[in-house]
């Protein structure tokens, strides 16, 4: 069997293109215990994501957590599925064809988008051959995780990096490490709590209403080694809330999804949420600035779950700010920050008929070339 797979039809005179390939963490196929057992299994064994010794680990893994766990998950994937499919395959499927409009208003030269999963599909790999069979020679990788993590953004380059090594013709690579910062990525995060305070109602800051900014989880051993997500985090919260004009007072940040017995980055959102329903607290309004597609976790675990905390120790008012989805600043956002990462790589100015001739002009010479050859051996 070949190391290597198959390259794509090539002939001289295709028209090269630069592909975008948007990159997310995946979902399972259907919400039913085998695809959630199937996906879970391919997750969870990501060393990017669990760092415990294998062997313990592995045993943990399939002895106990794919044993219980996927047919609870199905269950929660099941209450938020839509007729589409999985919400965040939903979701980023529209951003998918909304930024092809939006780039092909912005540049003239050839190029594709698509988008990629760490785990389960479509993948990685099905994105790359997708982009080669288009003739992209160049990608730019655009991992959907605004503040950077090893566990997300590192993840997904990984599976990115094992698509290349199985490929013989490897395309130009440039990445995108993180946009926590990007002006256009906090305006959209701005007008997004905006709009739904001019149709909610604002909150009364005065009255001790709060603004939750509630980020994924992870272990906080990843921060002491190093890793800068929980930094990047609260800088993106600190943004926001200038945008927004809100006091220190006003916000809170928390971090949701705790898993396992070890320590997480602090305060827990579930504690959180449990400490502002104690106080009795008229409303809050909870937004996951982490997240540029809703869905399982914010869908169930922070719409759902969330408000069932608050509301049942005394809470009063609990509003979700939906993620940033096919919101059209996120659009102009992404494509904003592509632009940026794509200069060099495209061009405003270019002019299909020049690059038409120079493509039979490319297909000549090679014609050109290969009768000489075949002169040459006979």
């Amino acid at each position: 069997m070949p190391y290597y797979n198959p390259e794509p039809k090539y002939e001289h005179g295709d028209q090269a293109k630069v592909g975008i390939l948007l990159a997310n963490l995946g979902t399972p196929d259907e919400p039913t215990a085998p695809a959630l057992r199937n996906y879970l299994k391919q997750f969870l064994m990501d060393r990017r994501v669990v760092e415990i010794p294998r062997l313990i680990w592995c045993w943990i893994l399939y002895c106990v957590i794919l044993v219980v766990r996927p047919k609870k998950s199905a269950e929660k994937y099941a209450s938020v599925w839509t007729k589409d499919g999985s919400p965040l395959m939903v979701h980023a499927q529209k951003q998918t064809q909304l930024l092809r409009g939006f780039l092909s208003q912005k540049i003239q030269s050839p190029f594709a988008v698509e988008i990629g999963m760490s785990y389960g599909n479509p993948s990685m790999l099905s994105a790359i051959e997708s982009l080669k069979a288009q003739h992209c020679n160049k990608i730019l990788v655009f991992p959907l995780y605004p503040q950077y993590a090893a566990s997300s953004t590192a993840a997904a380059l990984d599976a990115v990096w094992k698509t290349l090594l199985k490929m013989r013709n490897v395309p130009a690579i440039r990445t995108i490490s993180n946009y926590h910062d990007h002006p256009a990525y906090i305006n959209a995060l701005a007008l997004s709590i905006r709009e739904h305070w001019r149709l909610n109602g604002q909150l009364n800051i005065e009255d001790g209403e709060k603004l939750v900014m509630s980020f994924h989880g992870v272990p906080k051993f990843h921060l002491l080694k190093g890793d800068p997500y929980h930094c990047e985090c609260h800088k993106t919260a600190r943004l926001l809330a200038e945008a927004l004009g809100l006091t220190k007072d006003a916000y809170i940040i928390a971090f949701q999804s705790r898993f396992g017995r070890q320590e997480w980055l602090t305060p827990y959102l579930a504690s959180t949420l449990q400490k502002l329903g104690n106080a009795k607290t008229k409303r809050i309004d909870v937004i996951c600035p982490g997240f540029s597609s809703d869905c399982l976790e914010t869908l169930e675990e922070i719409a759902i779950e969330g408000k069932e905390i608050f509301r049942h120790a005394g809470g009063g008012e609990y509003h979700y700010i939906p993620a940033l989805n096919e919101n059209e600043a996120w659009i102009h956002a992404m494509t904003t920050i592509a632009l940026e990462n794509l200069q060099g790589w495209v061009s405003t100015e270019w002019d299909s008929g020049d690059a038409k001739k120079e493509a039979e002009l490319s297909k000549l010479r090679a014609q050109a070339l290969d009768a000489q050859t075949l002169v040459s051996k006979q």
